[in-house]
């Protein structure tokens, strides 16, 4: 008893590295894509199917579900056929998905499960950006990423002495983990293989593989705009942008240009026409179950409300919440709030709120003729001290609240425009549950007496039209159109 009681963690260790070795060695698979020897010991082509199947539902519902509007996904499935037909797995079934989320985004679940957003849709502009999209996703799957990394993972800890995660349920245990899990960024290797593997696929497809490059291009410019549009640095980026997930630079596409050992065709297809063709009409921006956000005004329809925010703060849509910000480090948090649904508003603020802050100076109020409460509470943060104000409305069968966050010294001089916002909340009129639409693609032929503000005056976005149109165009700042190319508007 000795051996276990001082000498076992040694042994262990011995005992787990002569696991892993073994396993190491039995482990190694033939990448079917590149020729190499890979490491996929914890994770079976079975298994990939099997996770594949089973998150792809959770992954449609958490992404908005299945863009359904027009016939883009029919379209979308065509083209990633095609791609498949000439990669190393002919045979194998892939199935790809338009999601109906205005994220720019693509990502894969192995098993052949290969997503778009419609964000990711409306921002190239030919068939073969978003081909070099696909056929990267494609390559993901085919080279079996998912299996290396999540075999990686596991080959860690055992090292560690994470012996339970070797005789736990294996790949099973990703099941359920949610998009996160899938999101994270490949390694810098997978990320340059799955850029070779495109670029090779979309070759031998006939397409023109600059394109690969010409989108990444479109993706950093629209990154930095949306990071200004959002009051923050152009070089921020959103956890679930493609940027984030699929860190790559121009350069690395083009060695892996070089590393695809592929012959391009003489006269390689860039699809343009038909592939504006089938994206015009398709939903820009915040469907219509998200909400819109119309310059300092939030509009719900399904919901029947509508709010407006004060001047000087820049409104964000995002999925569980509405967040508004100024330059002076106030910030507006719109949100659900079931907790209060089915009791009183002001005892939900004394008691239901929150545990860790206490709530003071709570009243009931009327906000068009609407049943509130509203408190407020002085709180630490990061940034210094707060002042925090809670208004809590039930709207119907619903209950909403408002977070007003100011700097403690200068609460004061918010609590006007605050409390504006506060009662702009009400129900919309039948006039205005027509008139709020959403935003869509429109596309355009460039004539000769058009000229580049003919376009600006022509979109319908809130805020920067110039710049929105040069991004979703692929084209530099003030540059103008040429004569009898297509171009991208958003109206309702």
């Amino acid at each position: 008893m000795g051996w276990l009681k001082f000498g076992h963690n040694k042994h262990l260790v011995a005992i787990l590295a002569a696991i892993a070795l073994s396993t190491t060695l039995a482990g190694c698979s033939t990448n079917r894509a590149t020729g190499e020897d890979s490491f996929t010991a914890f994770m079976s082509p079975d298994e990939e199917k099997q996770i594949g199947s089973q998150e792809h539902p959770k992954m449609v519902k958490e992404f908005g579900g299945q863009y359904t509007e027009i016939d883009l996904q029919k379209y979308v499935t065509e083209i990633g056929e095609k791609l498949v037909a000439v990669s190393e797995t002919p045979n194998e079934k892939f199935t790809f998905t338009v999601l109906d989320s205005p994220v720019v985004n693509a990502f894969a679940l192995p098993g052949g499960y290969v997503y778009i957003t419609r964000g990711l849709a409306a921002l190239a502009t030919n068939e073969a950006e978003l081909a070099g999209v696909v056929a990267h996703e494609i390559g993901h799957v085919v080279a079996r990423h998912s299996a290396q990394r999540y075999s990686r993972g596991v080959l860690t800890q055992i090292l560690a002495g994470g012996l339970s995660i070797a005789i736990g349920n294996g790949a099973g245990d990703l099941i359920g983990a949610g998009a996160n899990a899938y999101l994270k960024s490949f390694s810098r290797e997978h990320e340059f293989e799955a850029d070779m593997l495109g670029v090779r696929y979309i070759t031998k497809a006939g397409y023109d593989p600059d394109a690969m490059a010409t989108f990444l291009e479109k993706l950093r410019a629209h990154s930095r705009l949306q990071a200004v549009m959002a009051g923050r640095s152009p070089d921020a980026i959103d956890q679930y942008d493609f940027m984030a997930t699929h860190p790559r630079t121009l350069d690395r596409i083009q060695l892996a240009h070089q590393r695809a050992n592929v012959t391009e065709v003489a006269n390689p297809e860039l699809g343009t026409v038909r592939y504006m063709t089938a994206i015009d009409g398709i939903l820009y921006g915040d469907g219509p179950d998200q909400g819109y956000v119309r310059g300092r005004e939030f509009v719900h329809v399904p919901l029947d409300f509508r709010f407006e925010v004060p001047e000087g703060f820049t409104m964000t849509n995002q999925p569980t919440a509405v967040t508004a910000k100024d330059d002076k480090g106030a910030q507006i948090i719109f949100e659900g709030a079931p907790g209060a649904k089915d009791m009183r508003l002001d005892q939900y603020l004394q008691n239901g709120f929150s545990r860790q802050i206490a709530i003071r100076n709570i009243e009931m109020i009327d906000i068009d003729g609407q049943e509130a409460a509203t408190g407020n509470a002085d709180v630490s943060l990061r940034s210094g001290s707060a002042r925090l104000r809670v208004v809590v409305i039930r709207h119907g069968e619903s209950a909403y609240q408002f977070l007003f966050i100011t700097p403690l010294d200068q609460a004061d001089s918010y609590n006007l425009p605050l409390r504006r916002t506060t009662y702009s909340f009400r129900p919309l009129s039948s006039r205005e549950k027509q008139i709020y639409t959403p935003l869509r693609i429109k596309v355009r032929a460039v004539n000769p007496e058009y000229t580049l503000q003919t376009f600006i005056d022509d979109m319908q976005v809130d805020r920067a039209p110039a710049e929105v149109f040069a991004t979703i165009n692929g084209l530099d700042d003030g540059e103008v159109p040429a004569t009898g190319s297509l171009v991208k508007v958003v109206r309702n």
